[in-house]
């Protein structure tokens, strides 16, 4: 533990990082090359690794009950969801392309160093009872015989997979098989494109949701209430399947639709995870909610990752053209991987997590509550 918190001292060495990668990423010399962007986009992704672990964690360490821990990932996720909201709307009114992203560069300039101050100087940085060192043989032997974290870490890889497809795949379903490139919405006078009122909707239902699933999640439990989130986005993503040239407006309630339950699925796995990482602290005496958050964010880029390239990859088998014409088989192949294979994916990690073994009874049971300093 360094003097500047275990937590904090991390999150505050990226920012320097983040700020460099994000302005040389967003605003490149007009000489700049796939080398340039590869490069400083690994910087991005770097700083943002260096701040998202110990960022996670530290929210799994702040609350001392069960529905405290809800409370803390829910407010975080939301105020994510806000950011990821007025980012969009800054982008398209700032002109989209490099206007755009120079816009959200000078945001993240401005508010980043701003932010992480004075979540350094208000948040308390708990020290942990004892600390060991621990080998990666004896790390990852420590997650395998957390029963309860295997099993969420593979609920959320899979659920990860379920929506990692529909991130990669929107565009091209909105573009090629609604036909949304013309498509506009009217919204107060101001005309918005297909797109941008698809995601807009889809962060504003999400932020709107979540106080509800956090209620559900204090009646029957974090892990019912994710799942029955899961079934709800399942049921809608069917809906899609059935959608074809000219739904624009059809698919523009399935994106608030799912967006309802997309707030479910930020807000309650990290929540799950803090309590096991609490049961975890309390029979070992051990603060490892770094170990356990590095594996949460190494699934979380892995599903992502692994998404995105097999669902590119089938699409190409198909003879899919972007922006071009297009077979029958094509098509069903996009809508199939775009809304079909979510609906399987989603529902495994239903059933991995119905019956979890940690349910709120068991929880309080085996955590009795701490005093907040």
């Amino acid at each position: 533990p360094a003097r500047l918190g275990r937590r904090r001292l991390w999150v505050a060495l990226s920012v320097p990082v983040l700020l460099v990668g994000t302005w040389q990423a967003f605003m490149p010399p007009p000489e700049a090359g796939l080398a340039h962007a590869v490069f400083w986009l690994f910087v991005v992704t770097l700083g943002w690794t260096m701040a998202q672990t110990p960022y996670a964690a530290w929210g799994a360490e702040l609350a001392p009950d069960y529905q405290g821990r809800t409370r803390v990932t829910a407010w975080r996720e939301c105020v994510v969801l806000i950011g990821t909201l007025g980012a969009t709307i800054l982008y398209f009114q700032a002109g989209e392309g490099g206007q755009g992203l120079e816009a959200l560069a000078w945001c993240v300039v401005i508010w980043l160093p701003v932010s992480v101050l004075l979540l350094t100087i208000g948040v308390p940085d708990r020290a942990p009872q004892k600390s060991t060192r621990l080998t990666f043989a004896r790390g990852w032997q420590t997650l395998r015989e957390n029963r309860p974290f295997m099993r969420l870490l593979g609920a959320w890889f899979v659920n990860g997979l379920a929506n990692g497809i529909p991130v990669t795949l929107f565009l091209f379903f909105a573009q090629d098989r609604l036909g949304a490139d013309d498509a506009a919405f009217d919204l107060g006078g101001t005309e918005i494109p297909a797109a941008a009122a698809f995601l807009l909707s889809y962060f504003f239902a999400a932020i709107v949701a979540m106080p509800v699933w956090g209620w559900l999640a204090g009646r029957i439990g974090k892990h019912r209430a994710w799942g029955a989130a899961m079934v709800w986005a399942c049921c809608f993503f069917a809906f899609a399947l059935t959608l074809g040239e000219g739904d624009v407006h059809a698919f523009l309630l399935v994106s608030i639709l799912t967006g309802l339950a997309f707030g479910a699925d930020l807000a309650l796995p990290p929540a799950i995870q803090a309590d096991v990482i609490e049961l975890d602290r309390r029979r070992t005496g051990a603060a490892r909610a770094g170990l356990f958050f590095a594996i949460w964010q190494v699934a979380t880029k892995a599903a992502l990752a692994f998404a995105s390239g097999s669902a590119l990859i089938i699409l190409g088998w198909s003879g899919f053209n972007a922006g071009g014409e297009n077979t029958a088989i094509s098509l069903w192949t996009l809508s199939l991987l775009y809304a079909g294979a979510p609906i399987v994916l989603k529902l495994i990690a239903v059933a991995l997590m119905w019956h979890f073994p940690l349910a709120r009874e068991e929880v309080e049971d085996q955590i009795a509550p701490i005093p907040q300093v």
